[in-house]
């Protein structure tokens, strides 16, 4: 989504990222809104789901090993 670009001079340790254009950045905030709306409208709908939902996620990161 976002352009990253390598500091000559830091090499790998200094990393920028150029910012995005404003018509861009507001489509992706109204599109990132939408969704949230959408989200929160699904789960007043269909708490099991929701439930459902947030217990493979918790189930998800207890599986995954430490590093």
């Amino acid at each position: 989504m976002t352009n990253v670009q390598q500091l000559g001079t830091l090499g790998s340790m200094g990393w920028t990222v150029q910012r995005l254009d404003p018509d861009r950045s507001r489509r992706r905030l109204e599109l990132l809104a939408e969704l949230a709306g959408a989200r929160a409208v699904r789960e007043r709908k269909r708490p099991q789901r929701a439930r459902t939902e947030r217990l493979r996620q918790l189930i998800a990161t207890r599986r995954r090993p430490v590093d």
